[in-house]
Formats: C-alpha cells, sequence, structure tokens
C-alpha cells in the first residue's frame, strides 16, 4: 500500500504549479519540433574553449580551492569583478554590496524568503516574468498588476496601486521577459519618484541589459534611484532604495547556474542567513571558472559576438513576421533581448492555437500565465535567440499559416 503522500503536503504547494514553460521545453527533445517557446541563449555563442582552458587553468592552480567549502558571500575576486564592472557603466558599490546566488532563479527565491509574508502585495507589471510569480506563489503573494505597453509599464497607473502599501515594486525595465519592450526614460524617473513618495522599494531585475542591438542604452532604475536621493549627483553612489538581479546566464552560459544580487550591506545579511539555509554557498569551482574565463576584458568582447548573432535572428524573426503574419496580429519589435510579444485579436486563444502549432510542428509560449491576474489569453510570446535564421524561416511560415487558419475559423480573418 503507498503512503498518502497527499496529506503530508505543505499548504504552501496548493499555490505552486509546474511552469508552462518548462512544460513546453519538452517539446524541445523532439527532433521535428521548431521551438520558440524556451528562453533558451544561443549554444553556438558558448565560449566553450574558453572554459574549458579555464577548467584545466583552476584545477591546475588552484585546484584545493575550487573544490572547497567557500564563503555564503560567493568567491570574492569575482564579487569585486562584479563591482569594478556595476561602477563602469551604473552605481558604484563595493562587494560588500553583493551577493553570488545559484541563478537568478534563487535570488528571486530568497525575495520571497526575505520579504514576504503570506497575503502580502507585490507590485508587477502585467505581463511579468512567470518565474517571479512562481517563487513567490509559495509565500503566498498577492499581485496588484499594472498594465504595460511599448514604452513599459504604464507608471501613470501605478499610484493606486502603491496606495495599498506592497511590499516592493517588481520591474524589467530592458527587453524584458515576456515581452521585450523597454521602459522608457521618462517612465523610470517617474517610477524612482513614485516609490520614494510612498517609502516602496524597487527589485530591478536586469538578464538582458547587456544584449541591446539598437537605439541608446537607458540610465539602469538603480542608477536614476542614487542620483535622485543624491540630489542630481552623478557620481552614482549606491543609496540602497533599489535591489538590482542580473546573472551571467545570458553573457556566458545558463548552465553555470552564477547569478548575483546588489542591495545594502545589511540586506546582503539577511540574503546570506537565507543563502546558508539553501545550499551555504554557490558552487566554488563555478564561480573561480567564471571569473577566469570573465576577466582581463574578454567579457567584454564577447558580447559583442552575442549582439551580432542575436540581432540577426531577431531580425529574421520580424521579417518573417511582417511577410506571413495575418495583418490582424501585431507584435512588439525589441531593441535587444531574446524575446517579442505577439496579441492576437480579442477573441482568439493562443493556448488553442498552440495546440493546432504542435500539429504542424511549431511551438511557441501563451501569454495567459504571464499575467497574474488573468487576462492575456489572446497573447503569446517567442524567443528568436535559440534557433538559427533557417530555423526561424520554417518556423515563422508554420506558424503564420496555422495563425491565418485559426484566424478564419474565429471569423477575424479573410
Amino acid at each position: 500500500m503507498q503512503p498518502p503522500w497527499e496529506y503530508r503536503y505543505a499548504h504552501r504547494m496548493q499555490r505552486m504549479s509546474s511552469s508552462a514553460i518548462r512544460e513546453l521545453l519538452k517539446l524541445t527533445e523532439l527532433p521535428d519540433i521548431i521551438s520558440f517557446a524556451g528562453g533558451l541563449p544561443a549554444p553556438e555563442v558558448f565560449p566553450i574553449k574558453e572554459f574549458e582552458e579555464s577548467c584545466n587553468r583552476v584545477l591546475s592552480e588552484r585546484g584545493a580551492q575550487a573544490l572547497q567549502y567557500g564563503a555564503s558571500e560567493g568567491y570574492a575576486p569575482l564579487r569585486e569583478m562584479i563591482a569594478r564592472h556595476t561602477g563602469r557603466y551604473s552605481v558604484k558599490v563595493s562587494s560588500d554590496n553583493i551577493l553570488i546566488t545559484s541563478g537568478s532563479q534563487q535570488a528571486l527565491d530568497f525575495i520571497g524568503k526575505l520579504f514576504i509574508n503570506r497575503g502580502d502585495y507585490v507590485v508587477v507589471e502585467s505581463p511579468t516574468y512567470l518565474g517571479a510569480l512562481q517563487a513567490w506563489n509559495a509565500y503566498g503573494a498577492q499581485y496588484i498588476s499594472v498594465p504595460s505597453d511599448e514604452h513599459g509599464m504604464r507608471v501613470e497607473e501605478l499610484e493606486e496601486a502603491l496606495r495599498v502599501g506592497p511590499k516592493f515594486i517588481y520591474v524589467l525595465p530592458n527587453f524584458q521577459n515576456p515581452s521585450g519592450v523597454t521602459m522608457s526614460l521618462e517612465r523610470r524617473k517617474k517610477l524612482v519618484l513614485l516609490a520614494d513618495q510612498y517609502g516602496v522599494p524597487i527589485i530591478e531585475d536586469d538578464p538582458y541589459g547587456q544584449l541591446r542591438y539598437d537605439g541608446e542604452n537607458i540610465p539602469s532604475v538603480v542608477y536614476l534611484d542614487s542620483r535622485y536621493r543624491n540630489d542630481g549627483d552623478e557620481s552614482g553612489e549606491y543609496t540602497g532604495n533599489v535591489i538590482y538581479l542580473s546573472t551571467f546566464s545570458k553573457l556566458l552560459a545558463p548552465g553555470l547556474r552564477l547569478a548575483w544580487v546588489i542591495a545594502p550591506p545589511q540586506v546582503i545579511r539577511k540574503f546570506v542567513l537565507a543563502k546558508q539555509a539553501a545550499d551555504l554557498h554557490t558552487s566554488s569551482f563555478n564561480q573561480m571558472v567564471a571569473y577566469d574565463v570573465a576577466k582581463g576584458g574578454f567579457l567584454d568582447e564577447h558580447v559583442k559576438t552575442i549582439r551580432a548573432v542575436y540581432k540577426e535572428r531577431r531580425d529574421v524573426m520580424l521579417e518573417m513576421m511582417d511577410e506571413v503574419f495575418p495583418a490582424e496580429m501585431h507584435w512588439t519589435r525589441p531593441q535587444g533581448g531574446m524575446f517579442l510579444w505577439g496579441m492576437l485579436p480579442e477573441g482568439v486563444d493562443a493556448s488553442e492555437v498552440l495546440k493546432s502549432a504542435v500539429e504542424k510542428k511549431v511551438a511557441f509560449v501563451p501569454g495567459v500565465a504571464f499575467h497574474p491576474n488573468g487576462g492575456g489569453k489572446n497573447t503569446m510570446r517567442l524567443n528568436f535567440s535559440f534557433s538559427t535564421p533557417e530555423t526561424i524561416r520554417e518556423g515563422i511560415t508554420r506558424l503564420g499559416g496555422t495563425l491565418k487558419e485559426s484566424f478564419r475559423q474565429n471569423g477575424v480573418h479573410k
């Protein structure tokens, strides 16, 4: 007789569900499916040779340290390198402001563990990153969703949400996952102003910030907040109302599971407690290898290669969508990142379209999962970073045919 496990689970499991994206990624294991569903970097840009050389160098020169337990805060030279890099393009921080985590997903989980009591409100964009919702659902978060458009969160609608007294505001201002849109400078400034006015901290999640292909860079929210709090001083001294997250997953390789948090030292100390309870510390070997690969200017040059590859793939996808998608559909034109967002006519369910698409051996992610309070049934996310240009052309051609057929069935395509 099997033990009755269904009676043993904690109450929080009722709020936890499998990621729609993780389930869809199973489709990528089928050799004949063209998948635009996952948020996968292109394996062609992984610096495999550099990793091989660094692995050998780390093991031969510092093997005992690399295979030993390490500090919960993270490998000191790696934290110092991140601090220097952050100071170049954003705010001035020290290694005391930085914690290395096992991927950004762990950082999001720690944020939930540190800040969210059951029933607490969190302000998010709609749509927003599904991984954050999954992390915080376990802690009983409730979401106040603020709609977004081609310029990011519509901050003119944010003030009403802030009156509720949320724990924090969560934003992905650069090439947002899932929509691909970038928050305008004016809206970033207004966000900082309102957050200060209502005393609400900001979580800035920035995994794609260095993957810009067009246009000018926009100052980070953490920089704008520091400048505002320092009365316009452009020195960029970190002032602490923004917790900033970023990752090596999009710059080196996701399999490393390396990301970092920037926060005030007193908050980092709380993160360290969560880290010690979770896994003691991030892999010493992975951190040391990543540092060895990235140091000496390699990362700056490698990012240029990634940008060139992803820009071509984005351009091919947009060109094909212009050519074969039905005129009744609209989509974003991201200036960077890895995703774009499709908007079908009202009344067309993207989940039903997906069923037909899979029959034609092409997949995407329906957008409903990215809306924490419902809606978005007529939206879809497409990833352009993983597939080659040739695969994108074939996959978008298949998807275009599926969409036209679905629109005809729903009476919106002639």
